[in-house]
């Protein structure tokens, strides 16, 4: 079978994917039998089979693993029931309408992915959260607060583990911005993505035009 290439203009959507008022950037891709509902996927981002994106804003370089579930929905707890008949009540009373003052509370309650993250398998992370550019989410977390650029974090809930990298190295990578370079660019430092450790990678570029 031939590997279909990554494309500017269309974003690969595999079989069975629901796709709902989504918009999407450069060289995405979104994996079998994923959700996508009222999101944006930034530039080079993509998501493995089976995950569930709903109310998100997610950059570019997002690395979104298979069953993943980011801004899952809330029921209504403080009310009297969690049900929701009493909010998607037309499929189940000819005579009634949706509340869709509910459905846009929802919808406003975003969730933010920064540049460059990893979000492990299974991991889920809550409405109202944002997850800095460059930080790891572990397989199976379940994210309820947000998470620092360049952190790991594991757990349930999650909590920080350990930086990926020193402060000073953080705050240069961010400074420095690479995934907001063309691609042709991208292409002319690929073998130094490949090769160079961070900081390395930083001693060569920073400064570059």
């Amino acid at each position: 079978m031939t590997k279909t290439r990554l494309n500017p203009d269309t974003p690969i959507i595999h079989p069975e994917c629901e796709v709902r008022d989504a918009t999407f950037g450069k060289y995405v891709e979104i994996g079998k039998g994923s959700r996508v509902a009222h999101s944006h996927l930034g530039d080079y981002s993509y998501c493995d089979r089976f995950a569930d994106i709903a109310n998100a804003s997610v950059g570019k370089f997002a690395n979104i693993a298979s069953f993943v579930r980011i801004g899952a929905t809330d029921h209504p707890m403080e009310k009297a029931s969690l049900h929701h008949f009493h909010y998607r009540s037309s499929d189940y009373f000819e005579d009634a309408t949706d509340d869709d003052a509910w459905f846009a509370l929802r919808r406003s309650r975003r969730t933010v992915i920064g540049h460059d993250t990893w979000i492990g398998h299974a991991a889920q992370i809550r409405p109202d959260v944002t997850i800095g550019h460059g930080a790891v989410i572990a397989g199976g977390a379940i994210v309820t607060k947000d998470v620092p650029p360049y952190m790991i974090v594991a757990g349930i809930p999650a909590v920080p583990m350990r930086p990926r990298f020193a402060p000073d190295v953080a705050e240069r990578l961010m400074a420095l911005a690479w995934w907001d370079w063309p691609h042709d660019r991208l292409r002319a430092a690929l073998n130094d993505f490949r090769r160079l450790g961070a900081k390395a990678f930083l001693k060569r570029y920073e400064g570059s035009v």
